[in-house]
């Protein structure tokens, strides 16, 4: 045995190198499951398993249902591309954020309910907690009976030491930061909890003033702080077991599921936590017996494992690759039930910094804004199947934004705003873009269109993997490099419009490393409407975001151009398929298979 387990250690990960042995005791029942899984590849006509299918109608699982089951037992399979970590405040993927659903808990978590899996509900707490009158303080109690796998009870303490650790940046890195921002005093940094310096101030504005009562400070009102906490990243960590950069590698669990075994070829196993007790956890189902986790799968590949039945979700969100979107048009009647279509909250759109000449002048930006085609950069980007076209600083999820007009070009429009525009002969320019094709071909088509008019775009194409964090990241290097145009994409990390709209248009999120406001955006009056959005009452909040979004229109410092649109495809075994619509997947908390 022992030898055994020496190779299945060989064959871990980097990630994953020094997973306790009886993590590893489960390993090789989990290889023997994916060969299995393999082997089913292979079985049935066309390609596909020979098991049944889940009856259903396209988009069930959007409004409600897809295939209701109550029935328990079986493995679920789940597919994925590369996990970042296991470690719930070191990851930063919303497929990721779905699994650890089935490990972790926080003190509010997105509903399962379909249609209102948007929406907050209470988790560990047992409400989404107590606002003060001035909207600086949060209190929060914990429910009783809930207990990590070990069987000790979760604290208002363990709450607050996993916040802690994500003030570690030089230990607990790649998650994100919210609560940094929230929660961290400029003039006094708390350092993280591995820190050992006498002088090292404390994370005062967390408080738990008992095990079950947890209270947030805020310096100013903050309207996402319910969706920070629903993070992982807001999960509870004992610090016992803390092992810094290496908690990943055996996270202990608070929800219904731990994590049993991980190898590099099998992926990762989740088995039932005997601790997690049903009576404490309105959210998760837990139907399944275990599940399996495939990591590492291309596109492709994950889409081939759904359609051959050796795979029941793909946790990537980025739903079917175009040879599967060709494959669901030709062979509709048997696939088009399995599919749920719906837009990701990812807008593309062109920003046009106002530190680079001449888009400092506003009639140069209206000239851009007005020449624009959508139609043309809808095509490029697939069609309708891939894309929905958008004219508004407001996802379609969200609802109730800004009305969506879909105007046509105006060249006309576009060559008077031009005849305003310095000398009025046109101007040239660098447009900065991701290097992926499907971003170049957007950018190649804006160029095209502007040269209608006399403006000449010379598309950059710039490493997709710099050009976020430090290319376009940079407002210095923007500026150094004459970027007049900036090709990028805003996706919301909670579904609110807060979260869309203040890293884009709110002066004070500058910043000279992984800036999002790529239009270097600074105006007194639009961070004051930000501030009265912040600081509004529940009913009044939609209408204050409402302000601004056509504040920031009407500056025509950004054009949208369209949101992303995906197709998901739901396993031949999926059952109680509900899509989780801030992840765009599958939730797995409600997820069965029988």
């Amino acid at each position: 045995m022992n030898d055994t387990l020496d190779r299945l250690i060989g064959r871990l990960p980097a990630w994953a190198q020094g997973w306790p042995r009886r993590r590893l005791l489960a390993a090789a029942a989990l290889v023997v499951v994916v060969l299995v899984l393999a082997v089913s590849c292979l079985g049935g006509g066309g390609g596909r398993a020979d098991v049944p299918v889940a009856e259903g109608e396209p988009d069930a699982g959007i409004e409600g249902v897809r295939a209701p089951s109550d029935a328990t037992g079986g493995t679920l399979r789940v597919v994925a591309p590369e996990i970042d970590s296991l470690d719930p405040q070191r990851s930063y993927l919303p497929g990721v954020w779905n699994l650890m659903r089935l490990y972790t808990r926080t003190l509010v978590t997105y509903s399962t309910e379909p249609g209102k899996t948007d929406q907050l509900v209470p988790d560990l707490a047992t409400d989404l907690g107590t606002r003060s009158e001035d909207g600086l303080s949060w209190t929060f109690t914990l429910r009783e009976g809930v207990r990590f796998e070990n069987g000790r009870p979760i604290t208002a303490q363990d709450v607050k030491y996993g916040i802690a650790r994500s003030f570690a940046a030089e230990v607990i890195v790649g998650g994100p930061t919210y609560v940094v921002d929230l929660f961290d005093d400029p003039a006094n940094r708390y350092p993280g909890p591995y820190s050992t310096e006498e002088d090292d101030p404390e994370l005062t504005a967390v408080e738990t003033p008992d095990e079950r009562t947890i209270v947030f400070r805020l310096r100013a009102p903050q309207p996402d702080l319910l969706h920070v906490l629903a993070l992982p990243s807001s999960s509870p960590v004992p610090a016992e077991a803390d092992t810094g950069a290496d908690y990943g590698l055996d996270p202990v669990s608070s929800g219904p599921y731990a994590i049993t075994s991980v190898d590099a070829a099998a992926g990762i196993r989740l088995d039932r936590n005997p601790e997690w007790d049903p009576a404490t956890d309105d959210v998760r189902t837990a139907l399944p017996d275990a599940v399996v986790v495939r990591t590492g799968l291309t596109g492709v590949e994950r889409d081939q494992a759904l359609l051959a039945g050796s795979a029941d979700v793909d946790i990537s969100g980025s739903g079917v690759q175009a040879p599967t979107t060709a494959r669901l048009t030709e062979d509709a009647e048997d696939l088009l039930g399995r599919v749920d279509d719906l837009t990701t909250g990812a807008v593309r759109l062109l920003a046009m910094p106002t530190n680079v000449a001449p888009m400092d002048d506003p009639e140069c930006r209206a000239a851009v804004r007005a020449a624009i085609d959508r139609r043309a950069v809808q095509e490029d980007l697939g069609g309708a199947a891939n894309a929905v076209r958008s004219s508004v600083l407001w996802p379609r999820a969200l609802g109730g934004g800004p009305e969506e007009s879909d105007p046509a070009p105006d060249l006309d429009a576009a060559r008077e705003h031009l005849s305003a525009c310095g000398d009025g002969s046109g101007f040239a320019t660098t447009l900065a873009v991701p290097d992926s094709p499907a971003s170049v071909d957007v950018a190649d088509s804006i160029a095209a269109q502007l040269a209608e008019i006399g403006i000449e775009a010379t598309v950059l194409p710039l490493d997709a993997a710099s050009f976020y964090a430090r290319d376009v990241g940079n407002p210095d290097s923007v500026a150094a490099n004459g970027y007049g145009l900036v090709l990028a994409s805003r996706t919301p990390d909670f579904p609110t419009p807060s979260s869309f709209l203040v890293p884009l248009v709110d002066g004070r999120s500058i910043r000279n490393v992984g800036n999002t406001n790529y239009a270097k955006l600074d105006d007194a009056e639009l961070n004051g409407l930000v501030d009265a959005a912040r600081a509004a009452a529940d009913g009044e909040a939609r209408d204050a975001w409402q302000a601004v979004a056509a504040a920031a229109a009407e500056r025509d410092v950004y054009v949208p151009l369209a949101e992303s649109r995906v197709q998901l495809i739901a396993g031949q075994r999926l059952r109680n398929g509900v899509v989780m619509q801030p992840y765009t997947g599958y939730d797995l908390a409600t997820a069965g298979v029988r």
